[in-house]
């Protein structure tokens, strides 16, 4: 089992995750983290450290797109080991439907 950042990440980027992940297994996109699933070692200690609560376990349904985008990107993106910043419009975006379609970018972060 491992974790997954989902869409509720797009355009939040916060990362109150990356500071408690005891691997270092996240990536940074232009406007959303993953996890590497391979590196990802499921200690859980990241889910509820994310105020958009964008980390699930793979174990719930519906997951195969998020597991599948945050294997492929987190192969392309660069590895991210301390908290930045989250955007300055972040709380305006969290909790918004429809933000994959709307805002997805696979540019890195």
């Amino acid at each position: 089992m491992t974790y997954v950042v989902t869409e509720a990440c797009i355009k939040c980027k916060y990362m109150d995750c990356v500071e408690v992940c005891p691997v270092d297994c996240f990536y940074e996109g232009e406007n959303m983290l993953v996890i590497n699933p391979n590196e990802c070692i499921d200690c859980g200690v990241c889910e509820p450290e994310c105020p958009a609560e964008a980390i699930l376990p793979d174990t719930e349904d519906g997951l195969d797109q998020w597991l599948e985008l945050n294997a492929t990107y987190s192969a392309q993106w660069p590895n991210i080991t301390a908290k930045k910043d989250a955007p300055d419009d972040a709380d305006a975006h969290k909790g918004e439907a429809g933000k994959f379609e709307k805002y997805f970018s696979s540019n890195p972060g």
